[in-house]
């Protein structure tokens, strides 16, 4: 009988689960705080709706049978409506899927709402009764059991290889502080006109006490998206754009796989719902940047966080169609031997003598080794940070270009498989960086999910060591500056040859694509170096607008 009931509710909550994010979507757009421009209230219901439809909690929901969007559409109608038996008995049903949701009842209490709060818990309390009796051992336990994978305070002690009794006082005194910090913003926001924000801010805080912590949940962090931060135009989509890639996309596309990295990228969520909570600096509306934030210099650098976010995001990406670009051996190796004829044709075959030559200098194949192994994606981060530093304006072509001509690349990594000398077996060639591999091996071509290894045309090693060059003799003010510049895609040529990694074509086309890529942005923007230099205190000032004695409040702090 326990079985039965608990298959059906699964069944009703997944199958609920979805019209429930769409309603979810539809209250949000309704409750964002106004003024709107007409466009934006027209976008709004449709983008809020897939955003919520897309997101991780509704994505993990859906997979898991989790009640998902269902608590979070039963508080919201809950916070927004007028009755006061109305607003608890929904507040009551949600927070019996997570009963960390009983902080609504409490935002209620502190703006005045008693009688709905008393509702709220009398109505949480038969819920959960009657959950209970339904299911035995089960019922409305969500979100109660502490799991080291949980979004949590106490999820993140586990992780971090606290555990016993003192996790479970740590994880009281930094609930509670969150608690109090969170519920005091909230009750703010609340008394400023900002439900939804209110709302927002009350939900992370309930996700990050609760000792499970489920991803389910999270969908608080995307209705966050309500409150506007930051004072300066380029600091304005900052949290908007953090907001929605974490709510949307996993953490190991947000950062790189690197064993120091891992507590914060297995954590995301939770540290997206503590920022919400405690420290994102939501504007009140009476700010005078609420409807207009500060205006940016002209000369002024692009948001930091958002570039590193868009470089990894592109990074991953970029991997991501890379790897699933067709690779199968036999297209690969037959435009391996047809290019070779190129070659031949055009007097071109180097590679045997050169990769033979390397390998009887075991000096000068370790510096080819170091030289394709390290510098690939050392140097054009260099050049990214000089230009985002020195030349803004000439760091959003140059970073364009870039883009353009690796986006170009996958189409001949889908188009044109190609495999390297080092696969092309009978030829002779040594992998001097990968080590001797048995190439009568038919997966051995695939490696494994690394990597495409037969995504080879065109060579980005090449093509990105050529950005680096044309982009440091354009802009670089000293000559040995540039001629460092341009000796790098000479060495990256040499190394590609001689390590077996790429024919000689293959650096053509890398060549072709770079060239393609900075030709759409002179045309789209204007040539590389026609904006102005940028160093430290050369920005041009911007007035700032007079500020009113009951706008001193600027950005609401906990």
């Amino acid at each position: 009988m326990a079985d039965a009931a608990e298959q059906v509710l699964r069944a009703v909550v997944t199958w609920g689960m979805l019209p429930a994010a769409g309603a979810v979507g539809v209250l949000a757009a309704r409750a964002l705080p106004g003024p709107l421009s007409r466009r934006t209230a027209l976008l709004a219901g449709p983008v809020a709706v897939a955003l919520v439809l897309v997101s991780l909690p509704v994505r993990d929901a859906w997979a898991t049978g989790a009640p998902g969007a269902v608590p979070v559409l039963l508080v919201l109608l809950g916070t927004a409506a007028r009755r006061a038996p109305a607003a608890g008995l929904l507040v009551g049903a949600g927070a019996a899927f997570q009963p960390s949701l009983l902080l609504f009842a409490v935002l209620l209490w502190a703006t005045g709402r008693r009688s709905a709060a008393r509702t709220g818990a009398a109505a949480f309390a038969g819920c959960t009764a009657l959950g209970w009796g339904l299911l035995p051992g089960g019922g409305s336990a969500y979100g109660l059991l502490p799991a080291p994978d949980g979004q949590s305070l106490y999820g993140a002690l586990l992780r971090l290889g606290v555990d016993g009794p003192a996790a479970l006082a740590l994880w009281l005194v930094l609930a509670a502080a969150v608690a109090r910090c969170g519920l005091r913003r909230a009750v703010r926001y609340a008394c400023d006109g900002q439900p939804l924000t209110a709302a927002a801010v009350t939900g992370c805080t309930a996700v990050v006490v609760s000792p499970g912590g489920g991803t389910d949940q999270l969908l608080w962090v995307l209705l966050a998206l309500a409150g506007r931060a930051g004072v300066r135009a380029a600091d304005r989509r900052v949290w908007p754009v953090t907001a929605v890639l974490v709510t949307t996309l996993p953490g190991d596309v947000l950062l790189p796989h690197l064993a120091v990295l891992a507590p914060v990228r297995d954590g995301l969520p939770l540290l997206a719902a503590l920022a919400v909570a405690c420290a994102v600096p939501f504007l009140p509306r009476s700010s005078p940047y609420w409807a207009a934030p500060r205006p940016a210099a002209a000369a002024g650098r692009p948001n930091l966080l958002l570039e590193l976010l868009l470089i990894r995001i592109g990074y991953a990406l970029y991997s991501h169609i890379r790897a699933a670009a067709p690779a199968g051996r036999a297209d690969a190796e037959a435009h391996a031997t047809l290019l070779l004829s190129a070659e031949r044709l055009l007097g071109l075959d180097i590679e045997h003598a050169v990769n033979r030559a390397v390998v009887g200098f075991p000096r000068l194949e370790g510096f080819f080794d170091f030289y394709y192994t390290s510098f690939h994606f050392t140097v054009p981060l260099a050049v990214l940070g000089v230009l985002y530093w020195r030349r803004p304006a000439d760091y959003r072509r140059a970073r364009a270009a870039l883009g353009l001509a690796t986006v170009i690349a996958l189409a001949g990594f889908w188009l044109f498989p190609l495999a390297p000398p080092r696969l092309m077996p009978g030829l002779g060639f040594v992998d001097t960086v990968h080590g001797p591999q048995d190439l009568a091996d038919p997966q051995y071509g695939v490696l494994t999910g690394i990597s495409n290894q037969y995504a080879a045309m065109p060579s980005l090693h090449f093509g990105w060591s050529l950005w680096c060059a044309v982009v440091v003799v354009l802009l670089a003010p000293k000559g040995w500056q540039r001629l460092l510049g341009a000796l790098h895609p000479v060495l990256t040529a040499c190394t590609i040859v001689a390590t077996a990694n790429h024919w000689v074509l293959d650096a053509a086309g890398g060549a072709v694509v770079v060239a393609a890529g900075f030709a759409l942005v002179h045309a789209l923007w204007g040539p590389l170096g026609s904006g102005p230099a940028a160093g430290p205190g050369r920005l041009v000032p911007v007035p700032v607008p007079r500020r009113t004695a009951a706008a001193a409040r600027e950005p609401v702090r906990g």
